[in-house]
């Protein structure tokens, strides 16, 4: 008894995995989107932390020696305030010692869009 061997071309393959080929490319994208997303949501997060440590830091100070830092070094050298610095630049700018400082945290190496 002979066996016939029949070749099947790489299209008849493919043809015949389609379904799972699809179904692969498919989570392999969601997984993909997925890790972006949290990547992104914890970004945002760590930016709002640092916001808000930074506020705390310059409330307590006031709140200890009845006037408003007058640099960010001043937060770090006497009440730990610490953060990335190749990721987050602090602006900073005191009027007075008695006046609320601008403070912005501004995301180092992020391009971000501007709608006109």
């Amino acid at each position: 008894m002979e066996t016939k061997v029949r070749k099947r071309g790489v299209l008849e393959v493919l043809r015949g995995h389609l379904l799972a080929i699809v179904f692969f490319v498919f989570i392999f994208g969601f997984f993909i989107y997925g890790i972006n997303s949290a990547e992104k949501s914890s970004a945002a997060e760590s930016k709002n932390v640092l916001e808000e440590n930074l506020h705390k830091a310059v409330v307590s100070c006031y709140s200890l020696e009845g006037a408003y830092p007058s640099n960010v070094q001043y937060l770090e050298d006497h009440y730990g305030l610490t953060y990335d610095k190749e990721k987050y630049a602090i602006g900073y700018v005191c009027f007075a010692s008695n006046i609320m400082p601008d403070m912005q945290i501004i995301e180092l190496g992020v391009e971000e869009e501007v709608s006109e």
